[in-house]
């Protein structure tokens, strides 16, 4: 009876090792989890003195969703908005697909800034913290662009 214990306790870490190594289905570690990258940020220039629009592409390399929770910046409060059929509404999160894209764009999911400490002027930029519900916080420096400003990556017309 002594040798079950430690057979058991043998078994569960192996099966532990299989599990996580069998995780991602590719071999490779990082498919496994989020892979997140920031690209394309802007916030055109706002035409008002207390509310602006932030764009921006989240991509994910790697084999797991992961989900854009929150944003946070010293420019103002940050939420997260999502757009159906024409209609803007705030998200409590928004998903980031595996292998995939989250494009926040003119006319569609976005960030909305709100009781700006100050209007955002062309040339300058506002850091924000994008946080995510497994991934740790990313920084983003977004540029201020004028307001007229359409990305040249095809994401402005999805």
């Amino acid at each position: 009876m002594t040798g079950r214990p430690a057979a058991a306790a043998s078994a569960a870490a192996l099966i532990g090792a299989l599990v996580l190594a069998g995780c991602g289905g590719s071999g490779s570690d990082a498919s496994s989890a989020a892979e997140l990258s920031v690209g394309g940020a802007y916030i055109p220039r706002p035409v008002s003195a207390t509310m602006a629009a932030g764009f921006l592409t989240i991509t994910n390399k790697g084999g797991a969703e992961d989900e854009l929770t929150s944003v946070t910046s010293a420019a103002g409060e940050v939420t997260v908005h999502e757009t159906t059929g024409g209609v803007m509404k705030k998200a409590d999160r928004l998903p980031v697909p595996a292998h995939g894209e989250l494009v926040l764009q003119s006319g569609g999911n976005h960030l909305m800034f709100e009781k700006l400490t100050r209007r955002f002027e062309e040339g300058e930029t506002v850091s924000v913290e994008l946080h995510f519900a497994h991934s740790d916080p990313v920084t983003v420096e977004m540029p201020v662009k004028p307001a007229t400003y359409r990305p040249a990556d095809g994401h402005s017309g999805h």
